[in-house]
This record gives structure tokens, C-alpha cells and sequence, in this order.
């Protein structure tokens, strides 16, 4: 059996510590800090919190600058691409019809008005 001296839980198991109430533990007492100290922390967690949101604020600018220069530079290649096209009007109607699919499909449609207009010095009329 066990020994006299050695305590025994519930369980009478020897090897195992007998449980202590919570009330009876040695508790730490809690780090005390200065209010000096607190108020450094605290401005140092404000630092950090600022320049992180600074290093974010700037890479939004970035990536709004690098969007609003990609469509511009897409608007403008377009413009050019319609500046530049050769444009062919074809005012018989009948022409569509006997036309072929593959010549179908290259036909695009555009407002010609304007382009006309452009082409055509002021003043003078057809």
C-alpha cells in the first residue's frame, strides 16, 4: 500500500497531487506601470497605427494614379485607332445584302457624320 506520511486524493492514486483550492494559490501581482510609461506606449502604438495608415494611404494613390493613366492611355489609343481607320460608306443598302458572311462580319458600323464633317473644309457644300 502507500506510505503513512504521502496524502492520497479521492482517487487514491499516490502518484497524483492533491488538488488545492484556487483560493488558496499564490497568485503574481499584476505589473504596475507608471502613468508616464502608459502615456509613452501609448503615443509610440499612435505612431506606429499613423504611418501604417500613411504607407497604405499612399499605395491607394498609386494604384488610383496607375488606373486613371491606364484608361487614358486606352481612351486615347481608341481615339487614335478611330482617327487613323479608312472609312468606306456604303450607301446602297442592296450592296449588304448580296455582300458574303466574311464580309459581314469586317463590316462595323460608325457615326460617318462627324468624320464627313471634319473632312470637309467649312463652307462649302456637295
Amino acid at each position: 500500500m502507500a506510505e503513512k506520511g504521502k496524502r492520497r486524493g479521492k482517487c487514491r492514486r499516490s502518484w497524483r497531487e492533491v488538488g488545492t483550492r484556487f483560493s488558496t494559490l499564490l497568485r503574481d501581482k499584476p505589473l504596475c506601470t507608471s502613468w508616464e510609461k502608459k502615456m509613452v506606449a501609448r503615443r509610440e502604438r499612435q505612431a506606429v497605427k499613423e504611418m501604417s495608415q500613411q504607407l497604405l494611404e499612399g499605395r491607394r494613390r498609386e494604384k488610383e494614379a496607375k488606373k486613371l493613366r491606364r484608361e487614358e492611355n486606352l481612351r486615347r489609343r481608341l481615339e487614335n485607332e478611330r482617327k487613323s481607320e479608312v472609312v468606306q460608306v456604303i450607301k446602297n443598302p442592296l450592296k449588304i445584302k448580296r455582300m458574303k458572311k466574311k464580309q459581314l462580319r469586317r463590316i462595323e458600323k460608325r457615326d460617318t457624320l462627324r468624320a464627313l464633317q471634319q473632312s470637309r473644309p467649312r463652307g462649302q457644300r456637295e
